[in-house]
């Protein structure tokens, strides 16, 4: 499953990313713009805009609207509907930024690269192939879990 985000769910797309699905962010892009670029990648585009999802079901463009306030209510909605899994899948993961896959790549590959206190605390990390960014689970990863927690037990009372 391939996504278009459209700007108000820039969250949702760097959430999506690190799920292993890729995520095009159409931050600046217009209605119109969405519609075309949605429609010619072939991609599903995720909106909160009530018009702009009746506009894409006019026109013949895979269109599914979001709703929920939190990104827990957004992902277990999203899980319910369109199937799309809550487990991070590090061989799958993508880039938050940018969108692009990441590998796992050798400690000694990004010393340097890291802050020194991450580099000797944590042995696995993952770089992006697009824009190089480093990544790992650092203390945050709890934080992570917690969201797909929360947001898998809303899906689940969604079913």
């Amino acid at each position: 499953m391939r996504f278009l985000v459209d700007a108000m769910l820039g969250k949702l797309a760097r959430w999506l990313r690190l799920l292993g699905y890729d995520a095009e962010y159409g931050r600046d892009a217009s209605d119109d713009e969405l519609l075309e670029r949605a429609r010619s990648e072939d991609r599903l585009l995720l909106t909160s805009d009530v018009e702009l999802f009746r506009r894409a079901l006019h026109s013949g463009v895979k269109a599914f609207l979001v709703k929920g306030s939190t990104e827990e209510e957004r992902l277990a909605q999203l899980a319910s509907k369109l199937g799309v899994k809550l487990e991070v899948d590090l061989k799958r993961s993508r880039c938050p930024k940018c969108n692009s896959p990441v590998v796992e790549v050798p400690k000694e590959a990004v010393r340097g690269l890291v802050p020194e206190g991450s580099w000797s605390r944590y042995d696995r990390f993952w770089r992006c192939t697009g824009c190089g960014q480093v990544y790992w689970q650092g203390s945050h990863w709890a934080n992570i879990e917690a969201v797909l927690s929360r947001a898998r037990k809303l899906a689940s009372r969604a079913r």
